[in-house]
């Protein structure tokens, strides 16, 4: 006989559901009142869940939060939260899509470098949080086959990452966090940018690369060969540019590469 009772899978779904949309029911059925209405006992741990990810959210974009207000931002990530449900218990890895969310929600176009700096924020996050490796040794390279230097490949240090933006958002960012005047003398048109962030043993960097240096560091990071990455003709600086990438320590390895057809990253916003 087939048990009208769901199963502990199907209960933690419903739970789930429930959490992230209280009229969607089907949990607090199966929750004993015992003085305490089912939908009031889910409502706890419904504004709990949410208030832990409002405040990751805050965590993970201060920037964004100085910029619109405390009340605004708490109103932003709850639309944001009953949109986007998490899909890990990791908290550090909630926030990926907030930037566009941004750029779709009505309320926030006045400001319309917002979604940008939360671009910037979330690559600054994912930087700050990424997992310890080890940096390429470069004696390692120096010994390596010097005729296979246009197939070689690199791979990518899991600390670093690359954002493109319309507008200065680096500057902005740090003049909301230093909180000091330097915002009211930005021009927002002073964009765009073109951005390498990287973890350091003093913190995270955030430097400006050029619109060529970026799209080489980029096709490096994507694991295109070097020759592909350099193009048919490269300015004089990269392969300085190429040598400053390895002592900052953005790759962790090399490798002769095989034929690929990823598309070289492309600069358009």
């Amino acid at each position: 006989m087939q048990s009208d009772q769901p199963s502990l899978l199907e209960l933690q779904r419903a739970f789930a559901q429930e959490l992230g949309n209280a009229a969607a029911g089907g949990a607090s059925a199966h929750v004993i009142a015992d003085g305490l209405a089912p939908q009031a006992r889910l409502g706890i741990y419904r504004n709990t869940a949410t208030s832990t990810l409002v405040g990751a959210l805050r965590l993970s974009f201060p920037a964004i939060q100085a910029l619109v207000g405390p009340e605004f931002f708490e109103g932003a990530a709850r639309l944001f939260i009953e949109q986007s449900a998490p899909q890990s218990a990791w908290l550090d890895a909630y926030g990926e899509a907030f930037a566009e969310f941004l750029a779709r929600l009505p309320e926030a176009a006045a400001i319309d470098y917002l979604p940008d700096v939360a671009r910037l924020e979330w690559a600054v996050s994912t930087v700050l949080h990424a997992p310890d490796a080890t940096s390429l040794d470069l004696r390692r390279l120096a010994d390596s086959d010097v005729s296979a230097a246009g197939d070689m490949h690199f791979v990518p240090h899991p600390a670093v990452r690359l954002v493109h933006a319309a507008f200065p958002v680096d500057a902005i960012w740090r003049a909301v966090l230093n909180r000091d005047d330097a915002l009211a003398r930005i021009d927002p048109a002073a964009g765009p940018v073109w951005l390498l962030v990287r973890r350091t043993a003093d913190g995270i960097d955030v430097d400006r690369l050029s619109a060529w240096q970026w799209q080489f560091t980029a096709a490096l990071l994507a694991g295109h060969p070097l020759h592909a990455a350099l193009g048919p003709t490269p300015p004089a600086d990269a392969h300085a540019l190429l040598a400053t990438l390895l002592s900052a320590g953005c790759f962790t390895g090399f490798g002769r590469a095989q034929a690929s057809d990823l598309p070289i990253p492309d600069l358009s916003l």
